[in-house]
């Protein structure tokens, strides 16, 4: 294998077949025919000595060795498209750009009623996508530009990942405003006591928010108290106002239900904090349009403390 001898065009067919899983579809986003993009392939085939993709009911798939390669190749191309193209102006007023965000479903209802309003009203054209990204695959989904960025408990370590701390996050407990710990005083905050006699529910989402309540519960040696893990924090509130189950909530989610739910909110004893941040891949650090994007995520929630 000659690095020298292959065509670099190919790379842009490498990419564009990884993002889409499809000959068919990877043509039409670089304007070649099928028949082009196929022998493309071919000549990739040929010069890694490897099938690159095979076929499964659900589109290509990538073999071990394309996705070692293709992430690379795409963190590059963009990284080199941004160098040529930075100098374009970003418009919100008129750009058609699609953003491609990573939130939890706890995100989902605290991030984007706010941000799709800034939107609509700062960048009507604009496009916006939630894509579901596991908290532990989110570099790897930012380096191949499945996504553009991701909030949540986050802590990336990839050299290439950029980070922004949005805001410190703690944990408390909500119920409904009937229920009274078993046994001493029923103040604002709960002691470890009272919480070892409750009965706990948590949420337990697979993307950005990762497992942090669990995590916090295990310390306080109080996993056993958990009676129900729901896939998602929406189901929570309902769950703490209709059964006398204690609901385990961020800060933020449970100021926000306090509004519409006759919840009550009580401290946890000696609650970690947590922190929320932004992150992005380097390769977008000067692109103009992810530039505006994350300028607008740091003014909606951003905040100090």
């Amino acid at each position: 294998m000659n690095f020298r001898q292959l065509d670099l065009n190919l790379l842009r067919v490498l990419a564009a077949i990884h993002r889409t899983r499809s000959v068919t579809a990877a043509g039409r986003a670089l304007s070649l025919s099928q028949s082009a993009t196929s022998n493309a392939l071919a000549r990739l085939r040929h010069f890694f000595n490897d099938e690159l993709f095979v076929r499964s009911p659900t589109g290509l798939q990538p073999t071990r060795l394309c996705e070692s390669v293709a992430p690379a190749v795409v963190a590059q191309l963009r990284e080199l498209e941004t160098a040529v193209m930075g100098q374009e102006e970003f418009d919100p007023a008129t750009s058609d750009m699609h953003w491609k965000l990573s939130l939890s479903d706890l995100g989902e209802m605290m991030f984007l009623p706010p941000l799709a309003g800034a939107l609509r009203e700062q960048a009507p054209h604009t496009h916006l996508s939630n894509i579901s990204v596991a908290a532990a695959d989110v570099a790897s989904a930012l380096e191949s530009r499945e996504i553009d960025c991701a909030i949540g408990i986050l802590q990336p370590r990839h050299r290439s990942i950029r980070a922004e701390l949005l805001f410190r996050e703690q944990y408390v407990a909500i119920s409904s405003p009937q229920w009274r710990p078993a046994s001493g005083r029923s103040g604002n905050v709960l002691s470890t006591e009272q919480l070892s006699q409750a009965a706990l529910v948590v949420a337990s989402p697979t993307a950005t928010f990762h497992s942090s309540v669990e995590q916090m519960l295990a310390r306080m040696k109080l996993v056993e108290r958990i009676v129900l893990r729901a896939r998602h924090f929406g189901a929570l509130p309902d769950l703490a106002l209709n059964t006398d189950l204690l609901a385990i909530v961020p800060t933020m989610y449970a100021e926000n239900l306090r509004k519409r739910n006759p919840l009550r909110v009580w401290r946890l004893p000696n609650a970690p904090f947590y922190e929320v941040r932004l992150v992005w891949h380097a390769s977008t650090e000067r692109d103009p349009a992810q530039q505006w994007m994350r300028a607008l995520l740091q003014q909606l929630f951003a905040r100090a403390g």
